[in-house]
């Protein structure tokens, strides 16, 4: 009675209020290399019905995928709010994500280190030849152009290699025999940037 005396009166005071649905979130695991190439998933929301994500290539850690209108419907005809899909990215136990950049670490032989090498190594979209030049350390970082995370305007970034040299579990005569040599040759001191420093 009071609306209907003041200034809501008439026509404008029978009119509904149209309010937006509210989003609904959830909460979605993927893989690291779903991760980064992306991969559709369905799922089902508590109330039974399915969503189908499109997850974007690159999408990271924490990020969140909204779907338009998936949400709760609207009140008097009110325009639905939209699902917002929470990402975690389950981590991979060869790869890492670095920025844009994809790393690993690729165990070698010493023989490998010492002589190069051509060796098969792991990428996100299959395996690939990686030349080892000789004379590579530990912690040398060989770059697979392309072979990382897809970025913004479509920027690919690149995979890192870092070389680790492992010993075999059990050092036989001819290793040892070779290492004596080497040693009393005294050709090289991997220490020597250190004489005259205190590390």
């Amino acid at each position: 009675d009071l609306f209907g005396r003041g200034g809501f009166s008439g026509a404008r005071g029978r009119e509904r209020v149209r309010l937006r649905g509210a989003n609904l979130r959830y909460h979605l695991e993927i893989g690291f290399i779903d991760a980064v190439n992306g991969a559709t998933r369905r799922v089902t929301t508590p109330d039974g019905a399915t969503l189908d994500i499109s997850i974007p290539a690159g999408i990271a850690d924490g990020q969140t995928i909204r779907l338009a209108g998936r949400g709760q419907p609207g009140l008097n005809d009110g325009p639905p709010g939209d699902a917002l899909i929470g990402i975690t990215v389950v981590s991979h136990p060869v790869f890492a994500r670095d920025g844009g950049d994809i790393r690993i670490e690729l165990p070698i032989s010493i023989d490998e280190a010492v002589l190069g090498a051509s060796v098969d190594v792991p990428t996100v979209s299959g395996r690939v030849k990686l030349r080892i030049p000789p004379g590579s350390s530990s912690g040398k970082i060989l770059r697979l152009k392309g072979k990382g995370v897809r970025g913004p305007k479509s920027v690919v970034g690149d995979q890192l290699v870092v070389l680790k040299i492992v010993l075999p579990e059990t050092v036989d005569e001819r290793l040892k025999s070779a290492m004596e040599t080497l040693r009393e040759a005294g050709t090289y001191d991997p220490r020597s940037g250190w004489k005259g420093r205190n590390p």
